[in-house]
């Protein structure tokens, strides 16, 4: 899910749900990690639900994560799924602020997904985005709010709390985790027009990611 540069973002920062006092401008995983290829939509690896993790606390799911971080700053991105860079592994990264402006930094494995009781619920229409589905930008209803259960890659459990975008954030991410991506919440003209925009937008969206990844490697 690509960053929205029109959301405001203060000083406070909550990193896998807790606040901190200070934080810097890049996650430190992205320091360890190496820049990974971003899948696009019409590849397997996207349609289909990915695996549980079933082992924590190893190098491999460290460097994964790590890579993902890394990955997501170079597409300028406030979230990244597994698939998204050919893994189909329950897990996701995410940097994103919220309607507050209050900035979400973590990462989420095996994550479940609880959504307000429909009596409760309060459906937002906005822009929405995907580093799978390159230059692309149309309006999809999500709810206001949303909170999402699961793991840090030392198997401790997490509980994250999210309003307005970062919401978003969390549902956008977790539909990745099931195969499916934000064009599969679209009509069937929508869809076409997200498309056709991706089409459009690639070549250049492509060539940002080109120049990031040098200035991000110095």
């Amino acid at each position: 899910m690509p960053v929205q540069h029109d959301r405001p973002v203060d000083r406070r920062v909550r990193v896998q749900g807790r606040p901190v006092n200070t934080y810097p401008a890049l996650a430190p995983e992205a320091g360890r990690g190496s820049v990974r290829r971003v899948t696009v939509v019409g590849e397997e690896v996207l349609n289909r639900p990915c695996r549980e993790v079933t082992e924590f606390g190893n190098p491999e799911l460290s460097a994964l994560i790590d890579d993902m971080f890394l990955t997501m700053y170079v597409a300028d991105g406030a979230g990244l799924a597994a698939n998204q860079v050919g893994i189909d592994l329950r897990l996701f990264v995410y940097d994103c602020p919220d309607d507050h402006g209050v900035r979400h930094v973590g990462h989420l494995i095996n994550p479940v997904l609880e959504l307000p009781d429909p009596g409760s619920r309060r459906l937002l229409d906005d822009f929405e985005g995907c580093l799978s589905v390159p230059g692309a930008a149309i309006s999809v209803p999500r709810t206001d709010r949303a909170v999402a259960r699961g793991f840090d890659k030392d198997g401790n459990p997490l509980v994250i709390e999210g309003m307005g975008y970062f919401a978003r954030c969390l549902q956008h991410e977790t539909d990745h985790l099931v195969g499916h991506t934000y064009l599969d919440r679209l009509s069937k003209r929508d869809r076409k027009d997200a498309l056709r925009q991706m089409e459009d937008r690639r070549d250049d969206v492509f060539a940002q990611r080109a120049l990031k990844a040098t200035s991000l490697a110095r």
